[in-house]
Order: structure tokens, then C-alpha cells, then sequence
């Protein structure tokens, strides 16, 4: 792999970690906290196409993994991964390749619309689709209780979903020499 696709992994991996220091925000009981690296997968997603934004995650992921307190809270290691926020951590990977994929379809310029619905099928679809049953499992409770109790992330995770459609447009902008969307292979 080029080093500027393994810098471009590295900084997003970063990106992400950083996007957790603010902390978590725990709501109405949830088992799952509310963060800020949500934000991270869809810019990963929007700024390094499907295969290197999914690595960028996978890389944090893996440093989690390894035991570095990266996640909100200053929570690492890997009993994270037993716990009820595995298949949104897990829905990360996939969230960030399906935003990728779902912009080389739009175009080769970023548009902020299409850039937004891209975070949200990817970033908040596809990530809920991992995340939901896996916390209802991993919790014993009804899919449709795991659901309402996802539902008070969705106002929050449309907010995200903007600011990073609005951040990707700056950045394409600015890089207009970022890889074209449609024509290139699964980069």
C-alpha cells in the first residue's frame, strides 16, 4: 500500500480518537453513549473512499482492540467489544465503505446533498442495522426496545450527518485533486 494511503489511515484513525475526548454523553438509560466519532466514520467515509475509509476504522478499531483508551470515556481494550455498543462499533466499518461506495455513485464532484444522504444511509442506516440487534442480543431485550432506545441517537446523528456533508464539501473544494468518485476502483 502507497504511504500516503497508510498517512491518510492514520490521520483519519487519529481523527476519530480525537472526535471521542470531548467524552460521552449516556441517554435515558441507554447502555450505548452518545459521541462524537460518529462524526469521524462519515468524514472518513466522505474524504477517503469505501476501502480506505473502512481501513481508517478498522485501524482504530484495532487500536481499541489493543487496549489504548481511544473510545469516548477514555474506554479501550476488549471487553469493549462485549459489550452493548460492539455492533455500532462494528457498524462503523461497514457505515464508512457504504458512505465511500454511495458517493462514488453520485458523481465525480462532491455535492453537499448527496454528500448527506451518503451519511446518512452509511453513517446512520447501515451502522444502526449492525448496531441495534447486536445491543438487543448482547442486552437480552426485544429488537423494538433496542430500537426506541436508538432512536434518541437519531436527532444528533442528523446533525453530524450535515456537518460532515458541509466538511467534505469544503474539503473536496479546497482538494480538488481528491480522487474521482465514480471512476476509480474500490480505493
Amino acid at each position: 500500500m502507497p504511504a500516503n494511503d497508510l498517512a491518510r489511515i492514520a490521520a483519519f484513525a487519529a481523527l476519530i480518537a480525537v472526535l471521542g475526548l470531548p467524552g460521552q454523553l449516556p441517554l435515558f438509560g441507554n447502555s450505548v453513549p452518545v459521541t462524537l466519532q460518529t462524526l469521524g466514520v462519515m468524514l472518513a467515509g466522505s474524504l477517503l473512499g469505501p476501502r480506505l475509509g473502512a481501513l481508517s476504522v478498522a485501524t482504530f478499531l484495532v487500536l481499541v482492540a489493543a487496549g489504548l483508551p481511544l473510545l469516548a470515556g477514555g474506554r479501550g481494550g476488549l471487553g469493549v467489544f462485549t459489550g452493548p455498543s460492539v455492533g455500532y462499533l462494528l457498524g462503523w466499518v461497514v457505515g464508512a465503505f457504504v458512505i465511500g461506495w454511495t458517493l462514488r455513485l453520485t458523481g465525480t464532484r462532491y455535492r453537499l446533498a448527496p454528500g448527506f444522504a451518503a451519511n446518512v444511509v452509511g453513517g446512520i442506516a447501515v451502522v444502526y442495522a449492525v448496531g441495534v440487534p447486536l445491543q438487543a442480543w448482547i442486552t437480552d431485550t426485544n429488537l423494538w426496545v433496542a430500537a426506541g432506545l436508538a432512536a434518541v441517537f437519531l436527532p444528533g446523528d442528523l446533525i453530524k450527518a450535515g456537518i460532515a456533508a458541509f466538511v467534505a464539501a469544503g474539503v473536496h473544494r479546497a482538494y480538488p485533486q481528491l480522487p474521482d468518485r465514480p471512476a476509480t476502483a474500490l480505493r
